[in-house]
């Protein structure tokens, strides 16, 4: 992040009531696995968002943008650790590697199960439960999110590097109107930049969520729009049911009417955003995450 756009967010968090804004992380310190150069888009990042100390619940999510795999939009990265704050819970917005630079699966995937570990490895420093630690995406950060929370592993117990001992699986997650499918519901933007022109048949199977949940796949909170029209509201649906089938809990809302990219709908200090924001907190009041 730009010193420039770090102070701004830092002054307009203070303003708001929140607490403190780090300097973005570097997943890998010595080089990141499959880095196509040393450029700022070949380092992927995690940048912490703390609450005040007296608001923090010890509850932190691991937040990834949406932008098609191409982009990544700060209203659902930035200003969402910043509404997170306000409730007392711990951001991390997740800098990943995109299709648009050259890459492609898996190593989006290895970006967002590496933060979810650097999480739990630094959970002291940041006065955290390292058994609350979820994960949020929107649209394409929607496709990331799930597809992590459907391929997560226990971690190895003999890796040198002590973060990679930690489980990659999130304690639940929150999917805002998320690419979930790559089949005929997908955005074909976001797949194309994830997988290339002409993926293998077994690829576009095995990252199409929705067919890779089991009774493992953490607690989920979805959100969609019915008129979405860049991705179908299907995705959701989709998933839900098959959440269902493997008896994972789940809250699922479909709001009638919406533009895709809505985010929170507001901008800090938060006086009005969309209605699914209570919705959220109801439902991580309920797992835990809003209680110290």
């Amino acid at each position: 992040m730009k010193t420039w756009l770090w102070l701004a967010t830092f002054w307009i968090g203070a303003l708001a009531g929140y607490a403190q804004v780090g300097e973005p992380l570097p997943l890998w310190p010595d080089g990141a696995p499959g880095a196509l150069g040393h450029a700022e888009q070949d380092i992927p990042t995690l940048t912490p968002y703390l609450p005040a100390p007296d608001q923090a619940t010890g509850a932190a999510m691991v937040i990834c943008p949406g932008g098609g795999y191409g982009g990544l939009a700060p209203h659902e990265g930035n200003d969402y650790a910043l509404w997170f704050n306000q409730h007392g819970v711990t951001g991390f917005v997740l800098k990943y590697r995109l299709g648009s630079h050259g890459y492609r699966h898996p190593v989006m995937l290895q970006d967002a199960a590496r933060a979810v570990r650097l999480v739990r490895a630094r959970a002291a420093q940041w006065h955290l439960d390292p058994k609350r630690v979820g994960i949020i995406g929107s649209s394409a950060g929607g496709h990331l999110a799930s597809t992590l929370l459907t391929h997560f592993d226990a971690g190895n117990p003999q890796a040198t590097d002590p973060i990679e001992r930690e489980s990659s699986r999130p304690d639940l997650g929150i999917l805002c109107y998320a690419v979930i499918t790559l089949g005929p519901f997908t955005h074909q933007g976001s797949r194309n930049n994830l997988l290339g022109p002409n993926p293998a048949h077994e690829l576009v199977w095995l990252l199409s969520n929705e067919l890779q949940v089991t009774p493992q796949t953490p607690p989920c909170f979805l959100w969609h729009t019915a008129d979405d029209p860049v991705v179908p509201v299907e995705n959701s649906l989709q998933f839900a049911a098959a959440l269902r089938k493997a008896r994972v809990p789940f809250d699922l809302h479909i709001y009638e009417h919406g533009p895709h990219g809505l985010g929170l709908a507001d901008k800090p200090p938060f006086l009005h955003p969309h209605p699914w924001t209570a919705d959220c907190l109801f439902w991580l009041k309920a797992h835990g995450f809003l209680t110290k």
